[in-house]
């Protein structure tokens, strides 16, 4: 009876590792099934230049639930967030933009540049603040469906009306005209000055096929303002020991819960018998089985790949086949001999163990959204990148350093096809860009990693390389992701769940996706 178990798993990403420890919390008998030989999906830490290791894909933090991290006690084992101080951003005219963790000092930074957009600084920030607190509970709440009559739908919308009925007027009707304003328009209103609009609107199309002037951004950005560590809220850092380094500490944690860990165990098919999952079949020939399997892989990967079409009506087929899964983000991932050497602000500083923004404005940013929307590489990308030597000095040899760059927009479907050339391309604009603020690196690289979505689809198996498992746009959010009628992380097959990031509520390193569905998994 080895191979029986109450809850199989398919996929070790950071979701589905906190899905089992759920579940073996409770008492559980779980096996968590990864493909590859290590856990951790996006979320890993690898060394591919001998002595320097990798963030390969993501590479901050700040949404992961604190809820997860106090159930999980993953500070015990081993999770530690540093945080990431500043932003860095130069402009072209060789000044400099940047923001610092003292709100006081970010306000006399932007007043050297506009004293207008500085006292409309702090206006901004209580209100985006007051957005972020109104749509945080949200994220903890199952999605109910609008248009079921049962006892738990209608409980869910009462609860969401009387959520939407405890905010003011005026946070009401602002959070009603975010949901669908772009990031550049939301930015427009409340500031003049370029680099600071541009560094802004980014967070507003991580995760999206979408430029800044595009409808829906600016809830994009405001998802990525909801983080927090240690309670400080809007603040990000970097793990010790990167990415994979949180994924570690989940995996610790449900191993000490009792889960069992399966690397290089690749599902095959989901076994289904009369409307039921029993179990799953391995690329190998072994056979698995339980009372509940759960896929944190895509919606994509898991409906259309893992299961018969004949085991799932045709209305959701349909609407998974229309999920919208468009990678656009690239990683560029440097070894350096030495730190790269900015004009605007020569020598090591703070700026080194903070995020450096190639985000001189939003047209900036634009300009590179139409080359990728059109199948071309643009010239001059935007790019956000760390030094995670910088601040956990394990990441590279002595003296040396690793250098973080992601980078918008690397469309998965480009012109002619992605090949080695192409590749490599890609890199040279990412290298080059950063060159014209830091004349010095391209002698410090000594080694590289270049990664474009259909890199991303084949390692981490996200279909077309979207980071987030399907993008956050309004029509994937909320009673809406993946599928109408679905999101209570149930499935048209019993005993089937969905519990990755392309359920509610989104993607980056929440894992509140794993969490609510082992809650829901519980009930029943």
């Amino acid at each position: 009876m080895a191979n029986n178990y109450d809850a199989i798993v398919i996929g070790g990403g950071h979701n589905g590792l906190i899905h089992a420890a759920y579940l073996a919390r409770a008492g559980k008998k779980v096996v968590v099934l990864e493909r590859r030989h290590l856990v951790g999906g996006a979320a890993v830490t690898e060394e591919i230049v001998p002595g320097f290791k990798f963030t390969e894909f993501s590479y901050v933090v700040s949404l992961l639930r604190p809820e997860i991290i106090r159930d999980l006690e993953l500070p015990k084992h081993g999770l530690t967030i540093l945080p990431l101080p500043s932003t860095f951003t130069p402009m072209d005219n060789g000044d400099y933009l940047a923001a610092w963790d003292d709100h006081d000092k970010t306000r006399r930074e932007i007043w050297r540049h506009s004293p207008k957009d500085a006292d409309a600084y702090d206006a901004y920030s209580r209100a985006m603040a007051r957005m972020a607190m109104a749509v945080k509970p949200i994220l903890s709440m199952i999605p109910p469906d609008p248009t079921s009559l049962s006892p738990k739908d209608l409980f869910g919308l009462l609860k969401l009306g009387g959520h939407a009925g405890s905010l003011s007027e005026r946070d009401f009707h602002n959070l009603a005209k975010l949901m669908t304003m772009s990031a550049a328009d939301l930015l427009e209103e409340w500031f003049e000055l370029d680099p600071l609009k541009g560094t802004k609107s980014a967070s507003g199309i991580i995760g999206t096929f979408l430029g800044p002037r595009s409808p829906g951004t600016a809830y994009v950005l405001l998802h990525h303002y909801m983080g927090e560590i240690d309670g400080a809220f809007r603040a990000w850092g970097f793990a010790k020991g990167g990415t994979g380094g949180i994924s570690n500490s989940i995996a610790s944690s449900a191993r000490a819960l009792g889960v069992e860990i399966r690397l290089n165990a690749s599902v095959a098919h989901v076994i289904v018998k009369n409307g039921r999952a029993v179990g799953v079949a391995l690329e190998n020939g072994d056979e698995l089985y339980a009372k509940t399997i759960s896929s944190s892989l895509d919606p994509k990967r898991t409906f259309l790949k893992l299961i018969e079409p004949r085991h799932l009506p045709d209305d959701f087929l349909t609407a998974i086949k229309r999920y919208r899964t468009r990678g656009s983000s690239g990683k560029v991932n440097l070894a350096l001999s030495e730190l790269p050497d900015f004009t605007a602000l020569p020598g090591v500083g703070p700026l080194h163990r903070g995020a450096i923004s190639i985000s001189p404005s939003i047209e900036y940013i634009e300009r590179a959204y139409d080359a990728a929307k059109y199948g071309d590489l643009p010239a001059r990308p935007y790019i956000d990148s760390i030094l995670p030597s910088m601040i956990d000095p394990d990441m590279a040899p002595p003296g040396q350093h690793v250098m973080s760059c992601f980078v918008q927009y690397a469309p998965y479907h480009v012109n002619g096809g992605w090949d080695d050339a192409k590749r490599e391309a890609f890199g040279d604009s990412v290298v080059d860009t950063l060159a014209q603020y830091a004349p010095n690196l391209k002698r410090a690289i000594i080694g590289r990693q270049v990664l474009v979505p259909p890199d991303i689809e084949r390692i981490t198996g996200l279909t077309e390389g979207n980071i987030f498992a399907g993008e956050l746009a309004l029509h994937q959010l909320f009673f809406l992701r993946p599928a109408p009628g679905y999101t209570d992380y149930r499935t048209p097959i019993r005993g089937f769940w969905q519990c990755g990031s392309g359920t509610h509520p989104g993607g980056g390193i929440m894992g509140a996706n794993g969490r609510l569905a082992a809650l829901e998994v519980l009930k029943g």
